[in-house]
């Protein structure tokens, strides 16, 4: 389920994980901490009480004192300055008790009800009774004839006693706290000391719990791309990146897959390009080589070619006047001499093409519509008695112009017809057609015929391989027509299914006006 979460939604998760340890840990801290300030407020608090409940236990002991030295001593002559001397002790006790029942006072505010140290309930009762205790001593000693009267200073005496006993009471109910209140730290020191294990074992099982969800969430997915992306630069394209986490991390990994997925086949399509031009080179180069090739040799072989079929034609003819007509030998002798000339006349056919070969270059061009140059070639070789019985389809397009020379490409269709006509049976079929795509336009001479093998396919535009029977070519046709077509940048192409599956050949011009494509250049270029 945290898994499918986006990494956004993870690292919220994450934070909030770390902000309650961070929270778990400082409220223990605090708790500590302001246990330790209360208890210390509470302490001195109550300290402060101590001086002035001792002060009031010294002041009514003062009172007691003056009390029995005026009984012992009834001198008339003292009984005013002992009264003046009793008022004033008694007045300081007052103000004594008035001290310490603000200080009490000052105790209660912010008091916890909790705080135990600091309940002063006791010792309000307590200052109640003696505030009592000191209005029963002011009235009784308000007289000054009290120490000549036995019952009122029998009843000031008992008074002042009970005043000292409850003077004493304070600091012994501090001094009862102060006890306890070992206890209550002891409790409180215990539950405070397991407060903090628990909090810090929570604290740490939710740190690993962060640890391990950062890993399994960040690290882990990050070292996986890591190392995938090296095996990819490293050159194993086929491997693949396999991420479960569904969050982007996992997205970044499919996008990294489809890219190396994608290069992959850029990388098998630019070998296969170079495959093709590097077959384009090595056929550019054996054309050129065949070019100069013909360009110093044709003009020397021509003119001997030319005077052994000659001789051998006037041979021929005196040869048949000399001989016995009724001879055995005479036309054997003959169809030698008419083989020679054959020869020598095939021989010439194949030096001519060679020229025709060895000229091709800048020729003057002009904008012609295929369609009717095309239309032209079919309608000149249905004509021919070779092909009278086999089938020939021309299907034009809409007008094509294209910047061409006309003789040139015109010498490319025909060859192209022929060869396809050539290779079907009789009652064969072979389909022309024209075609606009792409700012070019598309030739396609399509027969049902014996087809290509793979072999014969890779070689079909190198010179003088044929497929012909021995006698019927030469070879050079289609290594010609690539390079006419190649000075017009354009491109030719044969596909066939395998041999008895008929074949086509695809030839490309570019649009009168349309710049050449970027292949067409590099064809062109490499031709």
């Amino acid at each position: 389920m945290l898994s499918r979460w986006p990494i956004r939604n993870k690292l919220i998760f994450g934070l909030g994980l770390l902000l309650v340890i961070v929270s778990t840990l400082s409220w223990t801290g605090m708790s500590a901490m302001y246990a330790y300030r209360g208890l210390v407020k509470s302490l001195r608090c109550r300290a402060s009480e101590l001086p002035l409940a001792t002060s009031l236990a010294q002041k009514v002991s003062d009172l007691r004192a003056t009390l029995s030295a005026t009984l012992a001593n009834p001198d008339a002559s003292n009984q005013r300055s002992a009264h003046r001397q009793f008022s004033e002790r008694f007045q300081a006790a007052q103000e004594t008790l008035m001290a310490y029942n603000d200080q009490l006072a000052q105790n209660e505010e912010g008091e916890d009800e909790h705080d135990s140290i600091r309940d002063n309930r006791i010792e309000h009762e307590t200052v109640g009774k003696i505030e009592e205790s000191l209005v029963a001593v002011s009235r009784l000693s308000h007289d000054e004839s009290w120490a000549w009267n036995e019952g009122v200073a029998a009843k000031l005496r008992k008074e002042l006693d009970t005043l000292q006993g409850l003077a004493a009471e304070l600091p012994s109910h501090l001094h009862e706290r102060l006890h306890n209140l070992a206890g209550d730290v002891r409790s409180q020191y215990h539950a405070m000391f397991a407060t903090s294990w628990i909090a810090g074992i929570a604290a740490t099982l939710l740190m690993g719990l962060f640890i391990q969800l950062f890993y399994r969430w960040v690290f882990r997915p990050l070292r996986v791309l890591v190392k995938g992306s090296r095996r990819v630069a490293g050159g194993d394209f086929n491997f693949r990146i396999q991420l479960n986490s569904h969050d982007e991390m996992a997205e970044l990994a499919e996008a990294l897959n489809a890219m190396t997925t994608r290069f992959r086949t850029i990388r098998d399509d630019l070998d296969q390009q170079v495959k093709q031009r590097t077959k384009q080179v090595i056929r550019s180069e054996q054309l050129a080589s065949v070019g100069f090739l013909a360009a110093g040799v044709a003009h020397e072989i021509n003119n001997p070619l030319a005077s052994i079929a000659m001789c051998a034609e006037s041979l021929e003819g005196r040869v048949a006047e000399a001989l016995d007509p009724g001879g055995a030998e005479n036309s054997v002798i003959l169809n030698y001499l008419r083989m020679i000339q054959t020869e020598a006349f095939r021989c010439k056919e194949i030096t001519e093409k060679l020229l025709d070969f060895s000229r091709l270059g800048e020729t003057q061009r002009h904008d012609t519509d295929l369609n009717v140059l095309v239309q032209g070639v079919v309608e000149m070789v249905q004509h021919l008695a070779k092909y009278k019985n086999k089938r020939l389809e021309f299907t034009p397009g809409g007008p094509m112009l294209a910047s061409i020379n006309a003789q040139e490409i015109k010498q490319v269709v025909l060859n192209l017809i022929t060869n396809g006509l050539d290779s079907v049976d009789e009652g064969g079929l072979l389909k022309v057609e024209v075609e606009l795509r792409d700012q070019e336009i598309e030739l396609r001479f399509t027969d049902n015929g014996c087809g290509l093998s793979e072999e014969v396919r890779e070689h079909l535009f190198e010179p003088f391989f044929t497929r012909k029977k021995s006698g019927q070519g030469t070879g050079l046709g289609l290594s010609i027509a690539y390079r006419i077509l190649a000075d017009h940048h354009g491109h030719i192409e044969a596909a066939s299914d395998g041999p008895g599956r008929g074949t086509q050949f695809r030839v490309s011009l570019p649009l009168a006006g349309a710049q050449p494509s970027q292949e067409s250049r590099h064809r062109y270029q490499a031709a």
